[in-house]
């Protein structure tokens, strides 16, 4: 049974990580197979939205294999470390949109992950947090960082430092989850989600995405230029001619990401 299993429909990819029995914790065998999953459909044009969610009702993922990092040497756990980071943030610099589905339990690394994505929507039953220091660690995969820039500071700060497990309900009033829904409806959500996304230009979802996040690093006046640059990216496209000529036609636009 491989750890990591994705299934592509229809220009949309849906990563699931499938160690159900060890409630979907990442040791450095699933971090590896995850980080070249996550590399193929980077390069894969097919793919226009990216779905993760976890195997089984339990848990989306509870972080870092507990049982794994017993038996590490600091060495090793560096390793696992670095290596944890640089497949969150290959996913959260993936152009395609991001949904993190979130189907159960998500604990540190869990919810790092998750905040990787651009949107994420749980099951009303799931619980989440960034628990480290009740390990005596910090978050370590973006979490110190990523959940700050989302909430504010002083929220951050809260719940790393009080170790403190949200309901789903709290996690969304505080801004962390877009939605919430029933568990067994969770996979169609987000599918639903990603259609109203997969309904517009790929390129122009890649280009949005790209002056979003890079222009909130930076200045206003900074921002717009590289807003105004993504925007020129988008004006000899094929797809931004059949979207002029299907209002025209009064038809939808069919995209094809060129």
């Amino acid at each position: 049974m491989t750890a990591i299993v994705v299934e592509i429909r229809d220009h949309l990819a849906i990563v699931t990580l499938n160690r159900p029995e060890a409630l979907n914790a990442f040791n450095y065998e699933t971090l590896q197979i995850l980080q070249a999953e996550v590399e193929n459909i980077r390069a894969n044009p097919n793919v226009r939205v990216v779905i993760f969610t976890g195997a089984g009702e339990k848990a989306f993922s509870v972080g870092a294999d507990l049982k794994e990092r017993k038996n590490l040497s600091d060495q090793e756990v560096r390793r696992n470390l670095y290596k944890i980071g640089e497949v969150f943030s290959l996913i959260d610099q993936l152009p395609q949109p991001t949904i993190a589905g979130i189907n159960g339990f998500a604990f540190g690394g869990g919810i790092e992950l998750a905040l990787s994505c651009d949107f994420r929507i749980a099951a009303s039953e799931a619980k989440m947090g960034l628990t480290e220091t009740g390990l005596a660690i910090i978050p370590g995969a973006g979490g110190t960082q990523r959940l700050p820039r989302l909430v504010g500071e002083a929220k951050a700060l809260e719940l790393i430092l009080t170790a403190k497990r949200l309901t789903a309900e709290e996690a969304l009033q505080i801004g962390i989850l877009n939605k919430i829904t029933a568990q067994e409806s969770l996979l169609d959500t987000c599918i639903d989600f990603a259609q109203a996304m997969l309904a517009n230009g790929p390129l122009a979802l890649q280009q949005a995405k790209f002056a979003v996040k890079n222009g909130m690093n930076t200045d206003l006046q900074t921002g717009i230029q590289i807003e105004r640059k993504a925007y020129e990216v988008l004006i000899p496209t094929e797809d931004r001619v059949e979207a002029l000529n299907a209002f025209t036609e009064k038809r939808k636009p069919q995209f094809k990401g060129k």
